[in-house]
């Protein structure tokens, strides 16, 4: 059909279609027109260096692509430059090289500013050489050349990162990189044995390394799409020799001591190429072995939280009947069998790979505790007294497996499953009183509960990504399913009287519950994301994402008192309930990243519209509800140069309420202590807003960084108790309408080598604190806590010779309720920690280490705590390779390992103490053996 004046127009549509197609061969023809720029300076003198070499290689095959030299003021420029992935290398005579990768894609023109270069002559002051250059920056990355650090014969990986500036290591292994903790210790950029880093610098020789490199690893998504998403974790790559990649190495380890302790541990590894293989196996109930999983859930029971989105995950340890979570925390003695196995391999020039292991373990915990617990409450205080004593078991063993397949140049798969069996049987009994403030008995309980759990647990997810030929443009998919059940069964038994205000002594009334519960959870969760980044203009690039998340979940709990043939059938429906719960959420989003050489942006939001189906299947009653989450973010950094940068951020989060608080069910596994669900809780919104400086100083091994964050919560969800005359409470959770809740942390790192003295000293100073609310008989508390502490350290290492390091620092702490504001918690405390090594001549060493802990009496608590846990060790070692040690070593020789905690939440202030690991001796072989490369 024709109509007057379309052709005109049709006219101005070719006319603006020719215009867009003009416009994009132009954007074609100049694809080529990139170009980078910087200049190039000393950083000791900060004076430009001229005539400097500025090389581009390809990044696939290091092949010279452009040259040129710095000019006048150490400026260089090149240009006509195509897009793709290239190598910048700058070299000076005298000065270490400097290399970093880069991309050219959406940004025309990459400005590296200013290029620090390093004087051989300086690096050598810092370290023993051998004729290698010690350290080299490429960009981001701080690379240490292990062969020019020295360290003791059959040294392990934890030994050398210890001489590593910028680096320091704890004796419980921790690693703190720059003043930032690290998290993730790989081999060859991959992980080993899950993400257990002690297992890589604990056992892993320091000769079969060639590199240490020291980085911020980005998530799989930021590395993917190439926008910084704000997420890194400071992670460290131990490279191996290539001679080092064939052969076997590992150790056996085995001692006995006094008082029934002993220990013993084995590990062998077989590395052929890129083919590795790894066994170990350790037994123990020294707390020293056995421990140190550091999987996500260790041996701990399945869960069911929210996450922002909205996505649901079932939690089973809400309560005593499930109060043992598989993890050793130094409350009780622990006895700790576990093996595993590792297999990781590469193949068809890298384009597949593959990572799993297999780990088995059962721990035993036994142990007693006390606690001591002031109430404030309105009309004044209550004053508990518990005992108890506990004997929990729980074995697990779980199977996880990585497959990665380059399907194309462009396209990435990786399939990714694993499966955990547990099982945990647990038996608890306690005692306990309450009195008033005037010291009036207000009930005693004794009560027994034993209870099995088991669990079983699958996931599986699968990534593709996708990379498009226009650079920074990319597609992905992730697919993930979870099963996750547990069944718990159990039987409580208490007696509780409760005794006459008016006349001290005189029971009132008595209350036994007997009963056999269970407590079953299946859930099953489907959650699907697909992401999509498209750069938009210079220096500025979006992904846009969209995720389906689909969860059916079933709580069933049930109580059954015992009926007269002694069997427990009779169902007490006042402590039971059978309860589904269905949840869609349908989440969308854009992020926005703004990045140049030195500054990087990203800010955007999410937001997910979520729907819950609740059924209380007793009561037949449903309950839908629709939730809108709104979950905004931005990250502002900036880069002053290689080493120092400034992060700002913030981001508002949804906190769902979990179906522990919303199951209409009371939990009476505590019967002075009952707790009920409230189905009609609404999520709270957090927003949490945090900062960090940091600075590092190569040649000076200094470092400085500043920390800091603040979060505040509205709407959220508090704790409302009911407590009686007698002193019985009922806790639920409510939503707090207009009050708002809040914490906050900070402090600063700093450290710095004296290099006359050889010293490495270091500050940390900290303080965080928090605003939380409760209701307490319907009167609303404030609860205001602060932590203040400082702590100075010093550290040095003589090779051949000796090491020490010292720490010691004050702490101030403060808590206080509006209930009782006369009762407080406030006091000080000091804690030190020291060690040494003397290496002596005939392949001896002795080494000591202590731990000084004082606690200061206060209102609440009219006791100081103070304890020194001093152990010692002499080792002599045989052979020329030393690699068989024989020592004896003293743990806690003073005997005064005493547990002691103290802690205040909400209207409480308590203080717990608990069987530890005291004073043994013990005498211990090590033999180590390798066969790399070639050793002999």
């Amino acid at each position: 059909m024709y109509f007057r004046g379309s052709e005109p127009n049709n006219m101005k549509r070719l006319f603006l279609f020719l215009v867009f197609l003009g416009l994009c061969s132009l954007t074609s023809f100049a694809q080529n027109d990139y170009s980078i720029k910087g200049v190039v300076t000393d950083t000791s003198s900060s004076l430009t260096l001229n005539n400097t070499s500025v090389s581009i290689l390809n990044a696939q095959d290091s092949m010279l692509y452009k040259y040129t030299r710095a000019a006048n003021g150490g400026k260089f420029m090149l240009s006509d430059l195509e897009k793709g992935n290239y190598i910048l290398l700058v070299t000076y005579p005298k000065y270490a090289d400097y290399v970093e990768k880069f991309t050219l894609d959406s940004v025309k023109e990459i400005d590296f500013g200013d290029l620090n270069l390093f004087l051989k002559s300086q690096l050598l002051e810092e370290v023993i050489i051998t004729g290698r250059q010690p350290i080299t920056i490429k960009g981001d990355t701080t690379e240490y050349d292990a062969a020019s650090f020295k360290v003791q014969p059959n040294a392990k990986v934890e030994d050398l990162l210890k001489q590593l500036p910028g680096i320091q290591v704890d004796k419980d292994g921790k690693i703190t990189a720059q003043g930032q903790t690290v998290n993730k210790v790989l081999v060859d950029g991959e992980e080993f044995f899950g993400d257990d880093p002690t297992l890589v610098t604990k056992n892993i020789r320091s000769d079969m390394v060639d590199k240490v490199q020291l980085y911020d690893k980005q998530s799989d998504q930021a590395a993917f799409t190439g926008v910084d998403d704000g997420q890194k974790a400071k992670t460290i790559n131990i490279q191996l020799k290539e001679d080092s990649k064939k052969g076997y190495f590992g150790k056996v380890d085995a001692g006995v001591g006094t008082e029934d302790f002993y220990q013993g541990q084995a590990m062998i590894n077989k590395f052929k190429g890129k083919e590795k293989m790894s066994a170990y196996g350790t037994i123990g109930n020294t707390g020293k072995v056995g421990l140190g999983w550091r999987d996500s859930d260790k041996y701990g029971s399945s869960s069911l939280e929210l996450s922002d989105d909205g996505g649901m995950f079932f939690s089973s340890g809400g309560d005593d009947l499930e109060s043992f979570n598989g993890q050793y925390n130094g409350q009780g003695i622990p006895l700790a069998r576990t093996g595993g196995v590792h297999y990781d391999n590469k193949w068809n020039s890298d384009k597949q790979s593959i990572n799993t292991n297999y780990k088995i373990g059962t721990l035993d915990v036994d142990g007693t505790r006390s606690n001591i617990v002031q109430r404030n409450l309105p009309s004044g205080v209550i004053n508990d007294r518990s005992d108890e004593r506990f004997d929990n078991h729980m074995f697990r063993h779980k199977l996880d497996a990585k497959y990665d397949i380059r399907l194309d140049s462009t396209t990435n798969l990786r399939i990714t499953v694993d499966g955990t069996l547990k099982n945990s049987d647990t038996e608890n009994n306690y005692t306990s009183e309450s009195r008033n403030g005037d010291g009036m008995l207000l009930n005693n309980n004794e009560r027994s509960i034993t209870n099995s759990v088991d669990d079983r647990i699958f996931n599986a997810s699968a990534l593709l990504t996708k990379k498009f030929k226009k650079v920074g443009r990319s597609f992905s998919v992730n697919l993930n399913q979870s099963s996750n059940t547990s069944k718990a069964n159990g039987f409580l038994h208490s007696s509780t009287n409760y005794f006459n205000r008016q006349t001290d002594g005189v029971i009132d009334s008595v209350q036994n519950d007997d009963q056999y519960k269970t407590n079953d959870v299946v859930n099953n969760a489907f959650r699907s994301n697909v992401t999509y980044t498209e750069p938009l203009v210079k220096n500025l690039a979006v992904v846009l994402n969209y995720g389906l998340t689909i969860n059916s979940g079933h709580s069933n709990r049930q109580s059954f008192n015992q009926s007269a043939d002694g069997n427990y059938n009779i169902l007490d429906s006042l402590y039971s309930n059978d309860y589904k719960l269905d949840q869609t959420s349908n989440q969308v989003g854009a992020i926005f990243n703004y990045k140049t050489a030195k500054t990087d942006v990203n800010f955007g939001a999410k937001v997910s519209d979520v729907k819950f189906k609740q059924l209380d299947q007793y009561t037949d009653n449903l309950f839908t509800r629709n939730f809108t989450n709104f979950n905004p973010q931005i990250n502002y950094q900036y880069k002053f140069s290689q080493q120092k940068s400034i992060r700002i951020g913030y981001n508002g989060n949804n906190t769902q309420p979990n179906i522990n608080q919303i199951q209409p069910v009371r939990v009476n596994t505590d019967p002075l202590n009952i707790v009920l669900g409230n189905p009609d809780l609404k999520p709270s919104f957090t927003n949490r807003f945090n900062m960090s400086y940091y600075s590092y100083k190569v040649l000076s091994n200094q470092y400085i960084n500043f920390y800091g964050s603040y979060s505040f919560t509205t709407n959220p969800i508090v704790s409302n108790t009911v407590t009686d005359a007698s002193g019985a409470s009922t806790y639920r959770s409510d939503n707090l309408k207009d009050k708002n809740t809040a914490n906050f942390y900070g402090g600063m790192y700093a450290g710095k080598k004296i290099k006359k003295l050889d010293l490495q000293v270091g500050l940390n100073l900290g303080t965080n604190g928090n605003v939380y609310y409760n209701l307490t008989n319907n009167d609303l508390n404030q609860t205001k806590s602060y932590n203040y502490s400082g702590e100075l350290s010093v550290s040095k290492y003589k090779e051949k010779k000796y090491d020490f390091n010292l720490s010691i620092g004050p702490s101030y702490n403060t808590s206080e309720s509006s209930l009782q504001p006369d009762f407080n918690n406030n006091g000080w405390g000091l804690n030190g920690n020291a060690g040494f090594n003397i290496y002596l001549p005939g392949k001896i060493q002795i080494g000591s280490d202590g731990n000084y802990m004082y606690t200061q009496a206060t209102q609440s608590f009219d006791e100081n705590f103070e304890r020194f846990i001093l152990n010692a060790h002499i080792t002599k070692k045989f052979f020329k390779e030393e690699n068989l040690h024989f020592t004896i070593s003293g743990n806690d020789l003073l005997n005064q390992n005493v547990g002691f905690n103290r802690s205040a939440f909400n209207n409480t202030i308590s203080q717990s103490s608990y069987t530890t690991i005291r004073r043994y001796f013990m005498f211990s072989v090590i033999w180590e053996f390798n066969k790399m490369g070639t050793k002999p």
